[in-house]
């Protein structure tokens, strides 16, 4: 099937299903699907940016084996599991290139991307993917009962009438017929931490713009005082990777890398500061992040 079409029976079918059962108003012709990930994480041999670059798609956990959720996209495995029921059986049988890919709504206009649990960094769809694209709240794994399409979204009221904690209280997008970033991508929005590193060496050779939002960071002190988030242990983490006694994406990745490190013990860390060291504009930011959780970073252009 042709990145960006529906000439795939499944997909056709899966949206068909998905619009049987959804109703609402229409989704806003401004708002983005976004499609959060860490930049800096590897496939193999390569960063995610360097296998972007490669293929000029997009792909889902069916085709690149990782995520930054759970690994669970194989045959009998929850996320095919959650596909089958969501989209009634429709893919059932598809390769892992056929399948869709999965990113959040954006209808809060989030400078980091409307679901930043899993990525500092994303990419900002243009308008065309809303019209193939299906919805769910709450996430998907979270078996939901309340779907979407953009003709018909009733699921922004129920977000906005919930109180989920700020990491999980996005409007997952399924967008069918795939994404190429030469055609369907709007822009790739780094992180601040990002510039005049390798990231932003491997970004400027995607066939999209590149723009930024302020920065995601958090103090060591903040981090203890966070602690029962995730876990002490680590908050202590996040001390231990900290640099000048601050912690943001760019040095989370560098620990990645480093295999010194359990990339789910890291995942912690990150939601930590994802949290509560968002920048202005990020829509996650508690009482105490007013305090001073986050360092603004001085003479950052957020584009």
């Amino acid at each position: 099937m042709p990145v960006g079409a529906l000439g795939s029976g499944r997909a056709r079918a899966a949206l068909s299903h998905v619009a049987a059962v959804s109703q609402g108003p229409a989704v806003a012709p401004d708002v983005r699907i976004t499609l959060n990930f860490h930049p800096d994480r590897t496939l193999g041999d390569l960063t995610v940016l360097e296998a972007l670059a490669r293929d000029g798609a997009y792909h889902s956990q069916f085709v690149t084996g990782t995520s930054n959720g759970g690994l669970t996209a194989h045959p009998g495995g929850d996320r095919w599991r959650w596909e089958s029921r969501i989209f009634g059986g429709a893919y059932d049988d598809a390769t892992p290139h056929d399948r869709p890919v999965y990113g959040a709504l954006n209808f809060r206009r989030q400078v980091v991307g409307a679901a930043p649990r899993f990525g500092s960094s994303h990419f900002r769809l243009t308008g065309a993917p809303l019209a193939r694209a299906t919805f769910c709240y709450p996430d998907s794994a979270a078996e939901p009962v309340h779907f979407g399409v953009a003709a018909g979204m009733s699921l922004i009221a129920l977000a906005e009438a919930d109180e989920q904690d700020a990491l999980d209280d996005y409007i997952e997008a399924q967008v069918h017929g795939g994404v190429a970033l030469a055609r369907h991508v709007e822009a790739l929005v780094l992180d601040a931490s990002y510039r005049n590193t390798p990231v932003e060496a491997a970004a400027r050779l995607l066939p999209v713009p590149v723009e930024w939002h302020p920065g995601y960071r958090i103090t060591v002190a903040a981090l203890h005082r966070h602690a029962d988030y995730r876990g002490q242990e680590y908050a202590d983490l996040g001390a231990s990777i900290a640099e000048d006694g601050l912690v943001d994406p760019r040095i989370i990745g560098d620990a990645a890398r480093s295999g010194r490190y359990a990339l789910q013990d890291l995942k912690m860390v990150w939601h930590t500061l994802a949290r509560f060291g968002a920048p202005k504009g990020a829509g996650t930011a508690g009482p105490e992040q007013a305090a001073g959780d986050h360092i603004p970073v001085a003479g950052t252009p957020s584009a």
